[in-house]
């Protein structure tokens, strides 16, 4: 399933990545992380060294502090799986969010995929049901994601 939320009443920081996954009932602690594309508010040594594989464990402590994801992506893959990346997952300026009819997460393999855009939206891709389900709740203004082609 593919989620999008955006203008909504629910939250403080759209892009505030340990809120989406609590939300979504996902520990980061249970993936590999390959983290890409990434602009924050505030210095992150770790993901500053570009795109990156990280642990979950990794993950999860980067996210003990507050941090807004401006722009980034996060594909989760199952614990020990790290492919080879030759191209590395966008979110500023990737037109595919807009224009795909069926939008799968940007690395093969990937579990899923969410995208922090522009502070202002947070776009999950290739989610289970169980996940929209529980972020759905939490974020009730939370919609499908409609590949209209209009742009954002």
């Amino acid at each position: 399933m593919n989620i999008i939320l955006e203008n909504g009443q629910q939250v403080d920081c759209y892009t505030d990545m340990a809120a989406t996954f609590t939300a979504m009932r996902v520990n980061p602690r249970h993936y590999e992380w390959f983290v890409s594309d990434v602009e924050t508010n505030v210095s992150v040594p770790l993901l500053s060294q570009g795109n990156i594989w990280i642990t979950g464990d990794e993950l999860a402590d980067v996210l003990e502090a507050r941090i807004q994801f401006i722009w980034a992506v996060f594909s989760a893959f199952p614990v020990g799986m790290r492919i080879a990346v030759e191209e590395a997952p966008v979110a500023d300026g990737n037109p595919s969010f807009w224009q795909q009819p069926k939008l799968l997460p940007q690395l093969t393999g990937a579990c899923f995929e969410v995208v922090c855009w522009d502070s202002c939206a947070t776009i999950l891709i290739g989610v289970s049901e169980a996940q929209a389900a529980a972020f759905s709740r939490r974020y009730f203004d939370a919609k499908p994601l409609s590949c209209s082609g209009d742009g954002f």
